[in-house]
């Protein structure tokens, strides 16, 4: 596996509906149509990110770009955002106008599982095999759509900082369920005057807010101003309400049966998942690859530390590949 390339890597960005609901997909790899199964150049493995809450396919910009790169440009890498979480080009609505109703509740949190599977039907051959990455609940909505279609031919799935269990008893979950739950309305009047604000000013903010990082994915910061929008607020923190509910038990049942598929990545002081998550499943799946980070990395990497987990991923799947 080489190292992330310094050159500018190309990148394919699209705005589509999936489920009826505006969806945001970048691509890096010359493979854009892979659904067609008569083609015969069509890739191996596609490489499949499931981002965490807010789910911008932006975040993952450097992430996806460094990935493709590791991996020789061999295989393409595709990131989702989730549904209505990014902000439509003009001309583009947030929800498709028709009169069918593809999903009931797509921006929750099951719809969001749906999502990903519906998207995955109409764009991907059957055929090609999947590695999913995924990032925080993205991780918990992969094991969903690993129960609800064992037909998907996943080679691995990488769990990063994976919130899959309790998370409202998390320190973090703690803290922001009774906002999230109860009072999250009152967060949509400030953000929509500061939708007015002129796009330089908002990038400006999101500066602001994000000074205390030595360095800053400058994609992380044109991406967050998507979060200055009303309508990505309210489908961003809906989700998040019903992960708090909804996000309790553990599917050790869904670990067990794809146990030999899985790796799970925790942090050390990740305020999300705590490292007592981390010993507990270590503890239940004692065969299972389960790591604890020795970076110090935080739970939201694609902040400032991209590169480095797209070369530790494309080292963990040297041998997966060689056996393709």
């Amino acid at each position: 596996m080489k190292s992330a390339s310094e050159e500018p890597v190309p990148l394919h960005e699209e705005f589509i509906y999936c489920c009826g609901a505006a969806t945001h997909v970048l691509k890096c790899g010359p493979w854009r149509d892979l659904s067609k199964d008569e083609t015969k150049s069509l890739p191996r493995l596609l490489f499949m990110i499931i981002p965490g809450n807010p789910g911008l396919a932006g975040y993952y910009r450097t992430f996806i770009q460094a990935l493709y790169c590791g991996l020789n440009q061999q295989y393409p890498v595709w990131v989702v955002s989730h549904a209505g979480h990014c902000k439509p080009p003009s001309g583009m609505e947030m929800i498709e106008d028709t009169d069918i109703k593809e999903l009931e509740d797509v921006f929750g949190l099951n719809g969001q599982v749906e999502h990903k599977l519906n998207f995955l039907k109409k764009n991907v051959s059957k055929d090609i095999k999947l590695v999913l990455i995924a990032h925080s609940i993205g991780c918990y909505i992969t094991l969903e759509m690993m129960k609800r279609a064992s037909e998907l031919q996943v080679l691995r799935s990488v769990l990063l900082f994976p919130t899959i269990e309790r998370m409202a008893q998390s320190p973090q979950g703690k803290l922001m369920t009774p906002l999230l739950c109860k009072l999250r309305y009152i967060l949509y009047m400030p953000v929509y005057l500061l939708s007015f604000l002129p796009e330089g000013v908002k990038a400006s903010l999101v500066r602001f807010a994000l000074r205390g990082m030595k360095t800053c994915d400058e994609s992380s910061i044109t991406t967050s101003v998507n979060l200055f929008s009303v309508d990505c607020i309210a489908n961003i923190l809906y989700m998040a309400s019903q992960e708090m509910m909804k996000v309790v038990e553990r599917d050790s049942t869904t670990i067990k049966q794809n146990l030999k598929k899985l790796i799970f990545y925790y942090g050390t002081g990740d305020s999300w998942c705590p490292q007592s998550y981390y010993d507990e499943i270590k503890m239940d799946f004692p065969d299972g690859d389960i790591r604890l980070c020795e970076k110090g990395l935080r739970h939201a990497f694609v902040l400032d530390a991209s590169k480095e987990m797209a070369a530790m991923i494309t080292d963990w799947l040297r041998d997966d590949l060689t056996k393709l």
